[in-house]
Formats: structure tokens, C-alpha cells, sequence
């Protein structure tokens, strides 16, 4: 599902504002209600009423590739600076640049992503094909018997949100990528400030305060490892269909030096 709001700018020109998006794999009994789910989900968006939802609904008919969740943790942030200065410390950790972190931040800082922004670890520079439309990553869900013992994890911690289980998911298919080192993440929903780092080195880190509430910036930016052949991650993340059935740790909050320093970097 994906919802878009057209708005009229300077000079009467048009620009299209992402409101709300989902993805899932499921089977087709769950076919009525999953709809029904996304255009509620559509129509009551922090963002605003869209006045397109396109929903598509394709068979898939390759078996999935399988896999488990990220590790999940929390760290302790209580501004946006200290979560910015604590994403940075964490990816400087992975061997993101400090160019690429520039570059990611500026793509963060100006929002309305239609998918996520690929960059260089090395270099800082955007490797996705179309700026605008970028990657999103598709064909990716979890296994009912792997979601029922993620809920009453998440529960436990007080996150077992939807927000929470699709970002998880998401980050575990990218993390399963070869060519992905990392990711950051902002959502651009106005009033949900938590972000995260995720990498199969220290998971899925959740950040809160990574922005003020009631900002629209946001989106998602992957830093890809030197020498990569893009077109072939693009086809991993967008069209190979892939089912989370094993899960993770899922751990309290944490401090950011714990994180760090339980992997001796």
C-alpha cells in the first residue's frame, strides 16, 4: 500500500508528499482484512488524508528466503543531538564515513522519501538509480508462528506496535543484504521520534529522539560497501521475497557504550 497527498507550490506547481506505506506477505485468506487494515491505516495517517491509495496485490509464486530477526535493543537518548551524536558514534563503529554521514543526514533532513537513499560507506555518494523514487524495499513478511513469540517480547518491553514489528522486519531483510554494511533510519511520521541504526554487527538499535516531535523530516538511507554491484542489491531488496521465521534476542534498554563495547571496536 502506498499514499500520496498532491499539494500545489509556488508558480502552481505540483508535488506529491508520501503520507503512508506497508508491505506484507500473506496468504490469500488474509487478503480482505490485510486491505482493509492498510486503508484505515491510509485514511488516519499522523500526516495528513491522502487523496491517492494504491494498493497492489501481486502473487508471488518464489519460494522466500528465510530468515531471523535483527537482535533488538534500546539505547538511552534524551535530545536530538545526543541520538544524532550517538547514531554517528555507532556507524563510525561500522566503517561509515564520515562523508556518508553527511550525506545521509542532509537526505534525512529534507524528507519525503519515497524509498530509501542508497550511499557509498566509503565515498558518501548515491549509488540508487532514481533520486526520487529511490529503493523500497518489498516482498518481505513473518511467519505467524515467528510473530507470536515476537508480540509478547515487544510486550514485555512496551514497543509490541505495529511500528515496531515492520521496522524489525524491514531492518532484518536489509541487514540479510551482502552489500548493505548498515542502515539509519527517521521515521517521518510527525509525532514518532524514535530512529534506529540496524547491522548485523549490532542489530536493531532503537534511538529515541532522533528528531523533535511534529517534524516531517525523515526516511530511510542504506550505506552500501565499496564496489558493490547495485543493480543486483536493488533486485534483492525490492523483489526477492523474503520470511522472517526466527527470532532474536530482544533486549531492554541499553547504553550506547554497552552496545559498543560488547563488540571490542
Amino acid at each position: 500500500m502506498r499514499a500520496s497527498q498532491e499539494v500545489r507550490g509556488e508558480k502552481q506547481r505540483t508535488s506529491e508528499i508520501h503520507i503512508s506505506g506497508a508491505e506484507g506477505l500473506y496468504t490469500v485468506s488474509e487478503m480482505q482484512r490485510i486491505l482493509r487494515e492498510y486503508i484505515e491505516r491510509a485514511l488516519h495517517h499522523p500526516k495528513g488524508k491522502p487523496d491517492t491509495i494504491l494498493l497492489t496485490l501481486e502473487e508471488v509464486r518464489q519460494e522466500p528466503l528465510t530468515i531471523s530477526t535483527l537482535p533488538l535493543s534500546t539505547v538511552i537518548s534524551d535530545s536530538p543531538s545526543e541520538a544524532k551524536k550517538i547514531s554517528g558514534n555507532m556507524l563510525r563503529a561500522l566503517r561509515i564515513s564520515e562523508k556518508a554521514l553527511k550525506t545521509a543526514f542532509a537526505v534525512l533532513q529534507k524528507g519525503n522519501m519515497r524509498g530509501a537513499a542508497l550511499i557509498s560507506a566509503d565515498k558518501g555518494m548515491r549509488l540508487e538509480h532514481d533520486r526520487r523514487r529511490g529503493v523500497r524495499v518489498s516482498r518481505l513478511g513473518i511467519a505467524k508462528p515467528a510473530l507470536r513469540i515476537l508480540s509478547p517480547r515487544l510486550a514485555r518491553l512496551g514497543i509490541n506496535t505495529d511500528t515496531v514489528k515492520e521496522a524489525l522486519t524491514l531492518a532484518s531483510k536489509v541487514a540479510s543484504c551482502s552489500g548493505v554494511r548498515a542502515e539509519l533510519c527517521i521515521s517521518d511520521d510527525p509525532q514518532y521520534t524514535t530512529g534506529y541504526v540496524a547491522s548485523n554487527l549490532f542489530g536493531y538499535v532503537r534511538i529515541p529522539t532522533l528528531k523533535r516531535s511534529g517534524r516531517k523530516i525523515g526516511g530511510r538511507v542504506f550505506f552500501i560497501r565499496e564496489g558493490s554491484d547495485i543493480d543486483r542489491i536493488i533486485q534483492y531488496l525490492e523483489r526477492t521475497p523474503v520470511l522472517v521465521d526466527r527470532i532474536g534476542p530482544c533486549k531492554g534498554i541499553q547504553r550506547a557504550e554497552e552496545i559498543l563495547d560488547s563488540h571490542h571496536l
